[in-house]
């Protein structure tokens, strides 16, 4: 049984803000941590946010850290180091104490500063990596939680909105083509390199952003799901600004 604190003792730091997300099927929202973490997916919903508005300047601490390569992990130590004031010193506060309640329950939550992501461009009709839509998958049960403090933010889509690309007659001729095993290991194939776990929006397709501040926990593809996982995409980056990103 895993302990953890939540943050009803600090919700002085959350101030109350309309949610653009309560009409959605696949969002519910919740207010405290020990809500996320324990509210089950059900039926369409596979993404939970605690939804918060946070007050602090998180783009100071952005602007102190240092950039090693276009993902830098930022540890607990660097965040303590930083000279910040008092807007600062809130935001590294809301970002300690998530890394905390997190680890305590038994995560590996890491934070991230980045530039962008690597890029998949082998071929021109699929991509594998983190901008194009796709769940996560994990042979454990397991969540994913993200919150992005500063820079673009994420996207979520509903499932009914959108195709496995292996499915398009088009992408499954052209991954044949690229195939020379047995017929019967193709699907295997797919799955080896990640094709299956990628997705085409349909053309009335609304995605939705993901917003800063909010810790969102989001379903993964994994033997005991009971819910379809959870399509999201890396957005891609503001111009010469860097993301703050909690992941795990």
């Amino acid at each position: 049984m895993h302990n953890f604190v939540t943050h009803e003792a600090t919700s002085f730091l959350y101030p109350t803000m309309s949610n653009k997300f309560s009409d959605s099927s696949q969002i519910k929202t919740v207010s405290t941590f020990s809500e996320l973490i324990h509210t089950d997916f059900k039926g369409e919903m596979n993404a939970l946010c605690w939804y918060r508005n946070l007050d602090g300047d998180f783009n100071e601490i952005v602007t102190q850290l240092r950039l090693k390569e276009n993902i830098t992990e930022v540890y607990r130590e660097d965040l303590i180091a930083l000279q910040l004031s008092e807007k600062g010193n809130r935001a590294r506060e809301i970002i300690l104490k998530d890394l905390q309640v997190l680890t305590d329950f038994g995560a590996s939550p890491a934070l991230n500063v980045l530039k962008c992501y690597e890029r998949d461009d082998e071929f021109d009709f699929i991509s594998t990596d983190v901008y194009s839509f796709h769940v996560d998958r994990s042979p454990i049960a397991t969540d994913t939680f993200l919150c992005t403090y500063h820079g673009a933010a994420s996207d979520i889509i509903p499932n009914a909105q959108a195709e496995q690309k292996i499915l398009i007659p088009e992408i499954r001729a052209k991954l044949k083509e690229l195939y020379d095993g047995p017929a019967e290991e193709f699907e295997e194939f797919l799955k080896e390199n990640y094709f299956d776990l990628h997705y085409q929006l349909h053309d009335d397709a609304q995605p939705v952003n993901l917003g800063l501040g909010h810790l969102w926990r989001l379903a993964v593809d994994h033997p005991k799901q009971q819910v379809l996982p959870c399509i999201h995409r890396a957005p891609i980056e503001n111009e010469g600004e860097y993301r703050l990103l909690l992941i795990c």
